[in-house]
């Protein structure tokens, strides 16, 4: 039967009308996933050797801060890692037991790369750990508990992933977590580090993970063998009734007309609704790099581009697979794709300005930093909202804006695939400043790069000309791809 399944997902996945993107994708990963997978393994290899030289005691230090990267690895899983998708419906009217099509679903997740790049890490730490003296047993059951973690993990992303509520939640905690360290208020490692280095000292305490990743695996299986049946999701939820006219927008003719109906999918639809909240996280991108010395000067304006970017990313890249599910019933109607276009692209810039204002929290590190945030705004509306919508007419993946309530949906409206399609963007920005750099003038970077934002702005009714005959020349085969429920 498993067999039976890896055989139709396959087939989904070689006649899929996005297969030569999805193809492509799928290897510029792969490089990616071997550049991390050498960086564990020479992690792995180097920390033991790298703490002892500065005077530390390795295995204890690696698990005082534990308790972040394990932290920081579920972050990742909820903003990045996909969970995997059976088309579930066809197989619910075929002799295929319940029990069978969840075991699977769940099984494919225990294969993900998010949950054996951590062994690339921890397996070649442990050799080195016996090969210095430690005891075998000791890290062999600290070894065993702590790719229990990791899979502890991979079922509280998927359990999370379809409890939006707690998602929100566990973000917030991770925050104060992180801001109470940060400011010295709380350390949460006092409590942490001694339960990680009884894993090693203790010949029972390994038991713990172990027991809780088997109690969470019947959890989950239960939960999704509870909702595997043809009409889950399909009840609504009765509650008031509220009407928008967004009247305010006629006046803007056939543009407010597209605009409200953005507006409207926006606020009704969970998977919309992420966009929001993933704009609003990269508010915070910055603080990564501004007032980190560490951090090349050049980043800055990397990191300007993704504070004022959010949404146009997120949600810009996406045109016009917001749209799928009626996309087709749009091009029977005598709607002009200028007008279209116009009314996405206006969107976009309309949310980029309201960042920028938001983000004029940067203050705080001084009127370079925000200077900085101000100039990839610009760049973004003048260069990067024609990209992304120049992109949208290559975009052929449907979007199902109702997938959020079932059980084995497609939640994820942030992904690996949807951060490498933004990488061209960014390109010819950090060139610009990097070049600025180099002659030893930062205010020329960033006049470059808003230079470049301006006449892109100024050219903007040429590049709609383009963009606007791109999406008619893929117009049918878009359609085609729209029709495609997998």
């Amino acid at each position: 039967m498993i067999k039976k399944f890896i055989y139709l997902e396959w087939k989904a996945f070689t006649r899929s009308a996005s297969f030569g993107a999805n193809l492509a994708m799928k290897i510029l990963v792969g490089f990616l996933m071997i550049y991390f997978s050498l960086i564990f393994i020479g992690g792995g290899i180097g920390v033991f050797y790298i703490l002892k030289k500065m005077n530390l005691e390795p295995l204890q230090t690696v698990n005082r801060f534990l308790i972040y990267y394990f932290l920081f690895d579920l972050v990742i899983r909820l903003l990045v890692q996909a969970i995997p998708v059976l088309n579930i419906k066809p197989l619910l009217i075929l002799p295929f037991k319940k029990p069978t099509i969840v075991h699977f679903s769940l099984g494919k997740t225990v294969l993900s790369f998010f949950n054996w790049i951590h062994a690339l890490f921890f397996v070649p730490f442990s050799i080195v750990l016996v090969l210095e003296g430690y005891s075998i047993t000791g890290i062999i059951l600290w070894h065993l508990a702590i790719i229990s973690l990791v899979y502890i993990n991979n079922f509280v992303n998927i359990i999370l992933s379809n409890i939006d509520k707690l998602f929100v939640v566990f973000i917030g905690l991770i925050l104060a977590l992180a801001g109470a360290q940060y400011y010295k208020l709380f350390d949460i490692t006092i409590f942490t580090a001694p339960f990680f280095n009884g894993l090693y000292q203790s010949k029972w305490l390994f038991l713990i993970p172990i027991v809780f990743l088997i109690g969470l695996y019947l959890f989950t299986f239960q939960y999704f063998k509870n909702n595997l049946y043809l009409d889950a999701g399909l009840s609504k939820k009765e509650d008031v009734a509220a009407t928008e006219n967004l009247s305010w927008l006629n006046q803007f003719g056939t543009l407010g007309t597209f605009l409200k109906n953005d507006i409207k999918l926006i606020k009704r639809n969970k998977r919309s609704k992420t966009t929001i909240f993933m704009s609003v996280i990269f508010l915070f991108y910055g603080l990564i790099f501004f007032g980190n010395s560490h951090q090349p000067a050049v980043m800055h304006i990397f990191a300007g581009i993704f504070v004022s970017g959010g949404f146009l990313f997120v949600f810009g890249q996406f045109v016009p697979s917001w749209d799928s599910s009626y996309y087709q019933l749009m091009m029977t109607q005598n709607i002009p794709y200028r007008g279209y276009i116009t009314s996405k692209w206006w969107l976009v810039v309309i949310a980029t300005f309201v960042s920028t204002i938001i983000a004029s929290f940067y203050l705080f590190y001084g009127w370079e930093v925000y200077l900085t945030i101000v100039v990839g705004a610009i760049y973004n509306i003048g260069v990067n909202s024609h990209l992304v919508l120049l992109g949208g007419a290559f975009t052929k993946t449907p979007i199902d804006l109702s997938s959020s309530s079932g059980a084995f949906g497609d939640k994820k409206a942030f992904n690996v695939s949807a951060m490498l399609l933004t990488l061209p963007k960014l390109l010819l920005p950090l060139g610009l400043y990097g070049l600025g750099l180099y002659l030893g003038d930062k205010t020329l970077g960033l006049l470059l790069v808003s230079g470049a934002g301006v006449l892109g702005f100024v050219l903007r009714n040429k590049v709609f000309s383009l963009i606007e005959k791109r999406y008619k020349i893929e117009k049918y085969s878009t359609i085609s791809a729209y029709k495609q429920k997998n």
